[in-house]
């Protein structure tokens, strides 16, 4: 089990800037029952919390995220079927918390994200990596397969990419995963990252919070649906739902009147 006191840490700025930390850095925070819990538990915290706008997930220490605990894996070498899966369900729903959180999320990449680690950056609306990270789908090597983080990283890279990269557990770095598709945005230090961070900030806070879930549940809807007529009819709802909203009509006014609205006044 993990042997410190706090595995994830959560820090709210009064603006509304949320950090959250992976902070078993003696393990570079790689993920046992505690860490997943303790994540699972900080995403549904965020959750209900109105006044943070945008969620950062970072690591302390050397490492974002190295994946899988050895000692967990050991554990749970020693579980029947049912309790493995029970086990990994707890990861797979606390990914899916991540996913579903209203506010931007940003993970901040750097040292090395692998397996699970990776699951987290692809759960995440955008990913800042530096260049020289180090990424791999290593569950093969142990004869495993990554099945809890998959439908968070085909959506990010797609199928093709998804099966090459989880079938040779090849490593890569920031950049590739640019290329990708898996990180949005690549920066060559720690300057880089807090620059980026500075700006998706500003960026979240000049929006309306309101509009980025929806905006959020927007795309998760139209993903992967036929463009037809319910689907126009649908996307006409929801627009008409946001122009009638308290958001949109501050928005429209602000505008009108050359002001800040608002949210970032």
């Amino acid at each position: 089990m993990s042997t410190s006191p706090d595995p994830v840490l959560l820090d709210v700025s009064p603006e509304g800037v949320a950090i959250v930390t992976l902070n078993r850095p003696e393990k570079r925070n790689a993920f046992d029952e505690l860490m997943i819990a303790g994540l699972a538990d900080v995403f549904e915290t965020l959750k209900g919390a109105d006044h943070v706008r945008v969620v950062f997930l970072r690591g302390a220490g050397e490492a974002f995220c190295a994946g899988a605990d050895i000692d967990w894996m050991r554990r749970a070498a020693t579980f029947t079927e049912q309790g493995n899966e029970t086990d990994a369900l707890a990861l797979a729903r606390m990914l899916q918390h991540l996913r579903d959180l209203p506010q931007l999320t940003v993970a901040l990449v750097h040292g090395a994200a692998i397996g699970g680690g990776i699951g987290l950056v692809a759960a995440c609306d955008v990913a800042v990596a530096l260049s020289n990270s180090a990424f791999r789908f290593s569950e093969v090597r142990l004869g495993l397969t990554p099945a809890t983080i998959s439908p968070h990283v085909v959506a990010a890279i797609g199928a093709r990419w998804a099966k090459a990269l989880f079938a040779t557990a090849e490593s890569f770095d920031g950049v590739f995963a640019e290329k990708i598709g898996l990180v949005h945005y690549v920066v060559e230090d720690e300057n880089g990252l807090r620059s980026m961070s500075e700006r998706l900030s500003d960026l979240a806070l000049a929006a309306a919070p309101g509009a980025v879930a929806d905006a959020k549940a927007l795309v998760a809807h139209v993903a992967g649906r036929p463009i037809d007529d319910a689907m126009a009819k649908e996307t006409a709802r929801r627009i008409a739902q946001r122009r009638a909203s308290a958001e949109g009509r501050e928005g429209l006014a602000a505008f009108l009147e050359k002001r800040k609205p608002e949210w970032n006044a």
